[in-house]
């Protein structure tokens, strides 16, 4: 799986900076693009989100931005402007590469959280877009690297379904509402949307994205360091039906796979989630597996506790349903545990039992 860090940042930034550079001789008090802004004011903005975006994960509070600012007073020169994004830039990618994987800053949307890739990603965004916005108001050419957009596609836009084939950028660019896709209405308003983390006592439910489970399910890590057998079967399997929903458009972040995380040492012990979102009646339905080397220790107790507790607080859900194999004992009492009733048996046989749990 290509990681999405420092390097992606700084491609996004010297990919952009070349772009500009050769429009530093006109005007830039023009307006950038279909934004309100000038193109002064929109490269402004890209300073300040990477400045912004590295206190955030240098100094990782948990509540707010941190509260500071840059300005462009002492630029004279859009060659001045240049020099600020790219410094920007190296101080966001320095920070991205020494903050810790497991780390998370305050971020608003949606989940009030983001980890060092996540925090790359939505800097990585503002780059692109806003250096199209400059460009399109200046009128020069620009055009990132389409596995830079496919990079921030598959990590802060689940909820956006891929065009076929390989034109990433026309799909961002859709994505952020600022250009047109065949069979799609134009979007007036966008939002990204970094992965969820659910907590619990000794460990961490970390929503995959489907860059991750598109990794997971062919065979790779997804980004985790895993415990010794991991991960199991079940996982990969979990994660090739996020990688089918998000192919089709449906794929919601939140009821798709999470992968547990032990806080110890921040391994990844197995696999949870949902078989996708709440149906119409407001149900939703759980699985889950562990590497062999993690069970027997009350990990999937604990974990499935914090998941349908998250779940149950929620609006849309009703009650939550789990099957689980009649030979599968040690799953049964997972599920009984944390409060499932049996109501009955599926499959043709009877092979496997069903159990329900209400809020």
């Amino acid at each position: 799986m290509r990681a999405m860090g420092g390097d992606q940042v700084e491609e996004a930034v010297s990919g952009a900076v070349a772009a500009l550079r050769g429009a530093t001789d006109r005007d830039w008090d023009v307006r950038a693009g279909r934004l309100e802004w000038s193109c002064r004011r929109t490269a402004e903005h890209i300073a300040s989100d990477l400045v912004a975006y590295a206190g955030q994960l240098a100094g990782r509070p948990t509540d707010r931005y941190v509260p500071f600012d840059i300005t462009f007073d002492e630029c004279e020169s859009p060659e001045d402007v240049l020099q600020v994004i790219e410094a920007t830039g190296a101080l966001f990618a320095a920070a991205v590469r020494t903050t810790p994987r497991e780390a998370r800053a305050f971020h608003p949307y949606p989940f009030r959280s983001a980890d060092r890739e996540g925090f790359a990603a939505m800097g990585v965004t503002e780059v692109l877009v806003h250096t199209h916005d400059v460009a399109e108001g200046l009128g020069i050419a620009y055009e990132p690297l389409a596995a830079l957009c496919a990079d921030v596609l598959t990590r802060i836009f689940p909820h956006v379904r891929p065009e076929p084939g390989p034109d990433h950028w026309r799909t961002l660019l859709w994505a952020t509402g600022r250009g047109e896709l065949p069979g799609r209405a134009p979007l007036t308003g966008w939002k990204w949307s970094n992965n969820l983390v659910i907590p619990a006592e000794r460990l961490t439910l970390q929503g995959v994205t489907p860059a991750a489970a598109a990794d997971l399910s062919a065979g790779g890590t997804g980004g985790f360091v895993w415990i010794e057998g991991g991960p199991f079967q079940g996982t990969r399997d979990a994660a090739g039906m996020v990688v089918k929903a998000y192919e089709a458009g449906v794929h919601r972040p939140e009821w798709g796979m999470f992968v547990l995380v032990r806080r110890e040492d921040g391994r990844a012990v197995g696999g949870m989630g949902f078989h996708g979102a709440p149906d119409d009646e407001g149900r939703a339905e759980v699985g889950y597996d562990l590497a062999e080397s993690a069970r027997g220790k009350g990990y999937a107790t604990e974990a499935l506790r914090a998941m349908t507790a998250w779940a149950l607080a929620r609006e849309d859900v009703t009650y939550l349903l789990a099957t689980v194999d009649r030979a599968n004992s040690p799953s049964q009492g997972v599920i009984s545990r944390v409060g499932f009733t049996r109501v009955g048996t599926v499959g043709d046989d009877g092979e496997q039992y069903a159990y329900e749990l209400r809020g």
